[in-house]
């Protein structure tokens, strides 16, 4: 299994806090980026990954690509993290058998069909059950925006 010190949800994938605080913070060096639809959009993949600091990976995959290619042994020295933009991604990465005990939640933009629950954070009530089955599993959910942020149980929004 590789070796992920960060699952993180966050719709913006990479994106400031993710480049500057949490790759500092985890010593970060490749990024995986889960997003079915993200692997047909090259022009996406492209501002992606030149957002990302020089010297880090950043893959794009499938779900099922991701699952494989995170269940792969670790190369020496590689420090994964993982990014999606909404948790039932997360939940078929666990479901797949990649071995997580924490996810990160970031921010989840209002949209249609979406309850907000804070000023960076909304889900629909699919999401909502989502974090249930994940949280259900064992696995502990905080949302932090950044490192330096308190993190917050997500339960205490759901």
């Amino acid at each position: 299994m590789k070796n992920i010190v960060l699952a993180r949800i966050d719709d913006r994938l990479v994106h400031g806090q993710v480049v500057t605080a949490w790759v500092k913070q985890t010593n970060g060096n490749r990024i995986v980026i889960a997003d079915d639809p993200l692997t047909k959009d090259t022009f996406m993949q492209r501002l992606l990954k030149a957002a990302a600091p020089p010297g880090i990976t950043v893959d794009i995959l499938t779900t099922a690509d991701a699952i494989n290619f995170l269940k792969e042994d670790p190369a020496p020295g590689e420090n994964i993290i993982l990014l999606v933009k909404v948790p039932e991604v997360i939940e078929a990465i666990i479901d797949g058998g990649v071995k997580l005990t924490r996810v990160i939640l970031g921010g989840m933009g209002a949209k249609e069909g979406r309850k907000r629950f804070n000023r960076n954070v909304s889900a629909s009530p699919e999401e909502v059950e989502s974090f249930k089955r994940i949280m259900g599993k064992g696995i502990t959910m905080h949302y932090q925006l950044v490192p330096s942020d308190k993190a917050e149980d997500v339960k205490k929004f759901i």
